[in-house]
């Protein structure tokens, strides 16, 4: 196997042309740590892309900051926090959840998956906040697409379109995100002991609420005591008296508490990270989104065929399931289920020999198939980058 290390444009094209020519696929590779994602690679090369690192520009004035796709991401966040400044949409590390080997999680991989953590549900997904990139397609051309502004967009927006392709699509050297404002306080109110439909209910109506939340979760806990949280984020007199206001309203569904800025803080991270199923021995974990409102319906259904473990984010409209035991790590059932409920679900966490015998990534209708293999055949004809990851002809 042969490893490629470009540390330009030019080069990156040059190998990308000679992988065409040959029709030998290449596994892009930076930080390493999510190699687990998707489904497993078989590829003759690995292309080396960590040469495209390092912060290029960056104006917190302007809210904006562009890297190379392999910097860390950790380099980021210290540079950001360094001017008060944050990626709103929160991107977890599944280091700990993927058992990865890999040194860092990268910009570009981030991207790439388009990771999102609680925030999600306020200040939206990766692809949200991902405003250009400069990189070469399967076809071996440099191009690039987007811009430091939010508004630049004419005809196709191919950001939108490289966010989440997992590296299927092109090989991105160079990212523009936007940034935001860290909040000046945090605090999360509480509710302890409600059951799936409760704490959806009680998740739904804060969010329903003027109080602006930026994270809703609930936690079942191994003494079967549950916990149910939700985020307010902002000024400080503002988020006072947000959280005051939204723990009266919840007195409905019990007593809540008030967290401050230390627990809070620790509390999302855990949340973010996947921390609660990081353990290995729980098995397959999948990642399950439906209607909030369809969440305890579904876990009631699962409970009658499965052994897992789980908790809810996105206001019960993720569904985090660690299935402990199964030849197939629960994919029929699963899949079974959500046929009725129109959800989707991904296998975050399997072996290489699971992630190979069910899909990995929801199964697509034909005629959305078949869009995507039309993308695919612009970009990537050959199917010369990340050959395999998302679906067998992907």
């Amino acid at each position: 196997m042969s490893r490629f290390r470009p540390t330009d444009e030019k080069q990156l094209a040059e190998i990308v042309s000679a992988a065409l020519a040959d029709e030998e696929p290449l596994e892009i590779v930076a930080g390493g740590s999510k190699r687990g994602l998707g489904r497993p690679l078989q590829t003759p090369h690995t292309l080396d892309v960590t040469g495209f690192a390092g912060i290029r520009q960056y104006e917190p004035e302007e809210l904006v900051l562009s890297a190379g796709a392999a910097t860390p991401l950790d380099e980021i966040e210290r540079a950001l926090a360094a001017k008060r400044q944050m990626l709103a949409f929160e991107p977890g590390d599944w280091r700990a959840l993927l058992a990865s080997t890999g040194q860092s999680q990268t910009l570009g991989g981030v991207i790439a998956c388009n990771l999102a953590g609680p925030r999600r549900i306020r200040q939206g997904a990766a692809r949200d906040h991902f405003l250009g990139f400069q990189g070469v397609s399967g076809r071996g051309e440099a191009f690039k697409a987007g811009g430091r502004v939010v508004k630049n967009v004419t005809g196709y927006d191919l950001c939108k379109l490289l966010a989440g392709s997992y590296g299927t699509l092109a090989v991105m050297t160079e990212i523009t995100v936007k940034v935001l404002p860290m909040p000046e306080a945090t605090r999360t109110i509480t509710l302890r002991g409600l059951d799936d439909a409760r704490a959806v209910a009680a998740m739904i109506h804060g969010l329903n609420s003027s109080h602006e939340l930026s994270g809703a979760a609930h936690l079942p806990g191994a003494s079967g005591e549950t916990l149910t949280v939700m985020r307010v984020e902002g000024p400080v007199p503002s988020v006072e008296a947000r959280a005051a206001a939204l723990r009266a309203e919840l007195k409905i569904f019990g007593n809540a508490e008030i967290l401050g800025d230390a627990e809070s803080l620790k509390l999302w991270v855990m949340l973010r990270d996947v921390a609660p199923l990081a353990d290995e021995r729980d098995g397959a974990v999948w990642r399950i989104s439906v209607a909030p409102t369809a969440t305890p319906a579904l876990l009631s259904q699962l409970r009658h065929a499965l052994d897992f473990r789980y908790f809810l984010d996105w206001g019960g409209g993720l569904i985090w399931l660690a299935v402990k035991d199964g030849e197939d790590g629960g994919a029929h059932v699963i899949r079974a289920a959500l046929a009725q409920d129109q959800g989707h679900a991904t296998l975050i966490r399997g072996s290489a020999a699971l992630r190979a015998s069910v899909p990995v990534f929801q199964p697509l209708a034909p005629a959305v198939a078949a869009l995507s293999a039309r993308i695919k055949d612009a970009f990537d004809p050959k199917r010369v980058l990340n050959r395999g990851r998302l679906y067998p002809e992907i």
